[in-house]
């Protein structure tokens, strides 16, 4: 699944390519994607220009005049811009939209599980509150004081809850195993044992990894792309997401996978040590 820094730079890529075109016409070859009503979705888009294309947490926002088309590529949504004349064929493209400089941005998804909505500018900040996302993954934003008092109070393992995109968004598998392993904190740790010094250094350690994640363009582990089908290097700086039986870069112990919530989990059994009950 795209994480904050492939969204990202997804984003930063759309920008660049469609900012300030006119959409001519909407085509759909799979509904059931739209999450708003149908009938709007195709009727007001027509005419409108992308004013800016923004991002809340893993979500992309076309930013139009009155209402805000949010999208979310989930699994492996992608985005790829085609000359209007020469639209390749593929099974697993499933939005199209005309665009006023003759080209057409096309929605791919294999899985056939991202989604697009139509929200009113006015009640987009309603409408994130009602996801419970948390705060962005920025110093300003992503303040230590709520952080720990959520941490403290709660009995669930960090990783998953890490994940909820509650405490804070853009983690997803890859990046809070990386930021876990950067604060030495092992994934099945129960948030309420973390130390105010464990919570500080983790808020520190997602705050970089989701920094040089975007920095380095996102990592391409199976099938992701930016907005010009270039992939990401940030998969050649991992430590040990997808490194199971390779030596920690720090004391040499192998890295092991186990699951945890459904989630393959990569860790160092001598950095990252449960806490005693």
């Amino acid at each position: 699944m795209p994480e904050l820094p492939e969204v990202e730079t997804v984003r930063r890529g759309l920008n660049n390519l469609v900012r300030g075109q006119k959409i001519m016409s909407v085509k759909l070859n799979y509904q059931r994607m739209i999450q708003s009503d149908l009938a709007e979705f195709l009727s007001y888009l027509p005419g409108k220009e992308i004013i800016n294309i923004g991002r809340r947490g893993k979500y992309l926002l076309f930013e139009l005049s009155e209402k805000t088309l949010v999208s979310h590529l989930r699994m492996e949504g992608k985005y790829h811009l085609f000359p209007t004349q020469a639209l390749p064929i593929n099974k697993h493209f499933h939005a199209f939209f005309e665009l006023s400089n003759g080209q057409t941005l096309v929605y791919q998804d294999v899985r056939k599980f991202g989604t697009m909505e139509l929200v009113d500018n006015l009640n987009l900040e309603q409408f994130f509150k009602t996801k419970k996302l948390g705060p962005e993954p920025v110093a300003s934003d992503f303040l230590l004081a709520p952080f720990q008092d959520k941490l403290i109070h709660s009995q669930k393992k960090i990783k998953p809850f890490l994940l909820e995109q509650s405490l804070v968004v853009g983690l997803g598998n890859i990046y809070v195993d990386e930021a876990l392993w950067l604060a030495k904190i092992h994934p099945s740790e129960l948030a309420k044992n973390l130390s105010s010094n464990d919570v500080s250094v983790l808020r520190e350690s997602i705050i970089n990894v989701l920094a040089a994640g975007v920095k380095r363009g996102g990592s391409t582990i199976r099938s992701y792309k930016n907005a010009f089908g270039v992939a990401g290097n940030m998969q050649d700086y991992l430590t040990v997401y997808g490194k199971k039986s390779q030596p920690c870069p720090v004391c040499g112990t192998p890295i092991e996978k186990y699951k945890l919530a459904g989630r393959g989990t990569h860790f160092c059994p001598t950095c990252q040590k449960l806490k005693k009950s």
